[in-house]
């Protein structure tokens, strides 16, 4: 890959950043992709429970951070796994190098390279793939969002007789409050929910209107940097409230149309999430 050393990360035009970003993604692809398609000589360590990491893993978030700094030099860049480079411009990419490794490790097709956009306290661009899919989605703020270069759709209106949400629940989440999460969507919502393993991936399900919204209980930041910013741009609003919210903290929090947040926030304010309870965020 080939990256154009003086690119000045505060300069370069909107157009020319998505390009580079998507062209960055792509090969940190390539590198998790050989990876992936000799799981059985790869090394795995377990860090935390049910948090798997790879040799992948911390190669590919390596190239990520080294091709950041290539052509973003006055950038800072948050990593996953443990990368954290300070910056003089006040714009911080944060990355998640694989997110879903526990599908990764399982040979299963719902995991992701993920790149946001963190500027002046706020997602403000994101760039996802997802190498075995080959889908590639774009955006954030005045970047229209894009799937493998096409325009997306907004979010369709909210039909509670078809709905479908997402879930999120990290191990470290109290079984109290899993449980809840769950009653509540059985007896109050009466939905369909899903459960795919990746942050990344069920954020590209509502993208994609596969989903309504997503309750996450237990996300770090790297999880959604990307993600947010994208679905921002199709109406998709979140609770989080990042005047609040530093980059190490753990996320309890929705995303989805304003209809579906009106729905979930009875659930957040009962597992300790954030409902704000005035107008959703979009940034």
């Amino acid at each position: 890959m080939k990256l154009v050393a003086d690119f000045n990360g505060s300069t370069l035009p909107e157009r020319a950043t998505e390009s580079v970003i998507e062209e960055i993604a792509r090969s940190a692809g390539e590198i998790a992709l050989r990876y992936f398609r000799s799981l059985a000589s790869i090394p795995v360590e377990k860090k935390g429970h049910l948090d798997l990491v790879t040799k992948a893993d911390r190669e590919v978030e390596e190239f990520l951070i080294a091709s950041l700094r290539q052509v973003f030099p006055n950038d800072g860049v948050y990593g996953e796994e443990g990368g954290n480079i300070a910056g003089t411009s006040g714009r911080i990419w944060v990355i998640d190098p694989i997110d879903g490794t526990f599908n990764f490790v399982r040979g299963g097709q719902n995991w992701a390279i993920s790149i946001g956009l963190y500027e002046n306290r706020r997602p403000t661009f994101g760039v996802i793939y997802v190498p075995v899919r080959d889908l590639m989605l774009s955006g954030g703020g005045s970047v229209e969002t894009r799937l493998n270069g096409k325009p997306m759709r907004s979010l369709p209106v909210l039909d509670l007789s078809q709905a479908s949400m997402g879930i999120g629940l990290h191990p470290s989440v109290a079984t109290q409050d899993r449980l809840e999460l769950l009653r509540y969507i059985s007896d109050e919502l009466r939905i369909a929910f899903r459960c795919c393993g990746s942050s990344t991936l069920s954020l590209i399900e509502v993208a994609m209107g596969e989903t309504d919204g997503y309750v996450a209980l237990g996300d770090s930041t790297w999880d959604v940097m990307a993600g947010l910013p994208i679905l921002s741009n199709l109406g998709v609003s979140h609770t989080i409230d990042w005047d609040r919210t530093d980059l190490g903290a753990k996320l309890r929090f929705a995303c989805g149309s304003e209809a579906f947040l009106a729905k979930v926030r009875p659930l957040l304010e009962s597992v300790g999430g954030n409902p704000m309870s005035g107008a959703a965020s979009h940034g």
